[in-house]
Formats: structure tokens, C-alpha cells, sequence
């Protein structure tokens, strides 16, 4: 039962708490008591609609910051939040009136909000893929900028924006600079070591992935492209001691089967007992990638020898065959090798069906998201060999 012996301030406390260690549902129902004691509390209609966007509950969040915005029709972070949910259902333009309304509303100085709306932006950009949604974020985050122009993750943030919208030398630059404010700060450095990687300088990139540690990374991409880098650069064998601990971060971050997965497989496994074809399973639900995932693979361009060596990769499959090219070729050739080829073709369909037959096979769980991390993951079960 709700306690009249706590404010609405310490409801709200109480709920900010659960919230940032991510028990949404414990937050939610604190905001409820507290609501029931307090129904005019912005606050606690706020929290409330953050609380039901953690958890993609999108349109009850936009109820509870409208009903914020009813009480008080000039809150900054009931306008973000309305302004985020709104991105979630497509209506971009009244999204960003919600935004802007807070740079009218004279809240550029505060540099969590300013972050805030630019990570939004910048989220859904990225599922989307809109060029114009990304310019918008760097607005947003060199307004941050220009506030706090020693903030590191203000400065980042700006890199990563530049760098969606095709400006490499730029995002370059800005990470850089973001490095030199706090050398500690991990995710700038990272990412810069993926620029660096996909324009072939590997020297550089090898330097910035050697100054991170394994808890620093939380996609499984980096930490590829920093083995290959040792590997070559040092000559290490397969496995080396001096890679064991990356090894084993790749391992956590690989995780356990969960539920969709397992009945997933186990669905192929009693079709492909059945009729000896591996069939779709339609309808599984896909992770979206970090930042890193949107790195894309350098392709090289058609007669330029040393280009063709640096940005071409080569494997060996079981059968014996050749395939070189970009990650993606590679793919698509091992796709196209296939004399039956079920689903929609595409090679995001073909990767999720190829990894659950390499699970089933060998108990190695494959990434099917992006090309680079399905080579890669089939070489490290011995499904193929990765040869440069």
C-alpha cells in the first residue's frame, strides 16, 4: 500500500534509482504509488513515461508526457521524452518540434538533455537508416559542444554523427579531440580504431584497440579486428596465450542460446531430420547492433593492385573452394554456391539459416547480423578457413 510518509521528491528518488539499474518494472510501480498519492507530480508522470519507453511500452510513454506536459507545458524533459516516443512512431517532424522547443525554451546549457535528444536522434537514425535524422543529432550534439567544450563524450558524440553522414576525415579529427580531453574515454577509441581498420591504416588501428581492455568492449566486431591485427602484426598461432583473454570476451559476449533461439534450432533440426533441406524460420526476432555495427567494410576498387590486397579477404571451404573479395562477396558467393537456396534470398536470411546449421553441427553459435562476424565466426568453428 502507498505510504503517505514519502514525498513525491522521494518517490521520484526512489524510482530515478531502480530505473538507472534498469528494474523498470520495480521503478514503474514505485511511480505508481506515488502517483496515487501525488497525481499532479510532473515528475512522477515523467518517470512514468520513461519507465513504459525502457521498457517499448510507446504508446502508454506518450500518454504519460503528454499528460506531464498538460501540468507543465514547458518541461524540458517531458518534451524529450514526448519528442523520443514520437520518433518511435514515425512522426519525425512533430518529434523535433518537441526538441527544438527546448532550444527556444533557452535549455541548450544543460548538456545531459542536449546528449540525450542527440542519442535519440541518433538511435533511430540508425534503425532507419535516415541521412536526415543523423544531421540533425549532430546539431543537437555540437550545441552540447558549445556549451561544454571539454566534454569528451559531447565531442565523441560528434565524431560518430560525422562519421554516419560519410565525413571520415572530420569524425577522424573529432575523436581525436575527444581523446585528448579524457584518454580514458574507451568508446571514442574503439571507434576510432574501426575508422582506422575500414580505411586500411591497420598500423593506427592496432594502436588505439591495444589501448582498451576486454571490459571495454561490448561488440564483438572490434574485438575480431584486434585479434587479426596481433596476429599479424605480433605472428601469433591460432589461439595464442596473448589472445586467450580476448577469446574469452568474445565468448561472454556470444552469451548463452536464450528461448526464441533454442526453438528456433530445434525447429530446423526436426525439419532438416525429416526431409534432409534446412528451412526458414520465419518470424525470429533480431538484435540491432551497437555504434560499431554500422561499420562498414572497405571494398577495394577494380584495378588497384595494393587496394585489392588490402581491402580483399580470401577463404577455403570444407569443399575446397576459393572465395575472395569484401566480407559481404564472400558471402554472397557462398550463398550463391548453394543449389537450394530457401527464403527471401537475402543474404541477412541466408547468414541466420547457414549459422543455425554451423550450431547444430558444432555447438558454436554464429553471429548472423553482420558478414565480417559470420566469416569469422564459421572459421572459428571449422566450417571454413579464413585464408588472408
Amino acid at each position: 500500500m502507498p505510504t503517505p510518509f514519502l514525498s513525491s521528491e522521494e518517490y521520484d528518488e526512489r524510482a530515478h534509482q531502480l530505473y538507472n539499474e534498469g528494474q523498470y518494472d520495480e521503478a514503474l510501480q514505485v511511480l505508481r504509488e506515488g502517483l496515487a498519492l501525488y497525481p499532479t507530480s510532473v515528475e512522477l508522470h515523467i518517470g512514468v513515461g520513461y519507465a513504459r519507453l525502457a521498457r517499448e511500452e510507446f504508446a502508454w510513454a506518450r500518454r504519460s508526457f503528454e499528460e506531464a506536459l498538460v501540468l507543465e507545458p514547458e518541461h524540458e524533459d517531458a518534451l524529450a521524452g514526448l519528442g523520443e516516443t514520437l520518433l518511435k512512431f514515425g512522426l519525425e517532424d512533430a518529434a523535433l518540434r518537441c526538441f527544438r522547443r527546448t532550444l527556444e525554451l533557452g535549455y541548450a546549457d544543460d548538456l545531459d538533455l542536449m546528449l540525450q535528444i542527440g542519442r535519440a536522434l541518433f538511435r533511430e537514425a540508425s534503425l532507419r537508416e535516415r541521412r536526415e535524422l543523423f544531421a540533425v543529432a549532430q546539431e543537437f550534439f555540437e550545441v552540447a559542444v558549445q556549451q561544454a567544450p571539454e566534454s569528451a563524450e559531447a565531442i565523441a558524440c560528434v565524431g560518430y554523427a560525422q562519421h554516419r553522414l560519410g565525413e571520415d576525415d572530420a569524425a577522424i579529427a573529432s575523436l581525436r579531440k575527444s581523446l585528448q580531453v579524457d584518454n580514458e574515454h574507451a568508446e571514442a577509441r574503439i571507434y576510432l580504431a574501426n575508422i582506422l581498420y575500414d580505411r586500411g591504416d591497420y598500423e593506427a588501428s592496432l594502436y588505439h584497440f591495444e589501448r582498451t581492455s576486454t571490459e571495454d568492449h561490448w561488440d564483438e566486431l572490434g574485438i575480431w579486428r584486434l585479434i587479426e591485427l596481433k596476429r599479424a602484426a605480433y605472428k601469433l598461432a591460432e589461439h595464442d596465450p596473448d589472445l586467450k583473454p580476448w577469446e574469452d570476451r568474445l565468448t561472454e559476449l556470444g552469451g548463452e542460446l536464450d528461448d526464441i533461439d533454442e526453438l528456433f534450432i530445434e525447429i530446423d533440426g526436426a525439419v532438416a531430420g525429416e526431409s534432409g533441406e534446412v528451412e526458414v524460420a520465419r518470424g525470429q526476432l533480431e538484435l540491432f547492433g551497437t555504434l560499431l555495427s554500422s561499420l562498414a567494410d572497405s571494398k577495394a576498387e577494380d584495378g588497384d593492385a595494393e587496394e585489392v590486397e588490402i581491402g580483399e579477404h580470401s577463404i577455403l571451404t570444407r569443399e575446397g573452394r576459393q572465395l575472395t573479395g569484401s566480407w559481404e562477396e564472400i558471402v554472397r558467393s557462398m550463398r550463391d554456391a548453394e543449389v537450394d537456396v530457401a527464403g527471401d534470398g537475402s543474404l541477412r536470411d541466408y547468414m541466420m539459416r547457414f549459422a543455425r546449421r554451423t550450431y547444430r553441427e558444432t555447438g558454436v553459435r554464429v553471429p548472423s547480423h553482420d558478414a565480417e562476424l559470420f566469416v569469422r565466426g564459421n572459421a572459428d568453428a571449422g566450417i571454413l578457413r579464413i585464408v588472408r
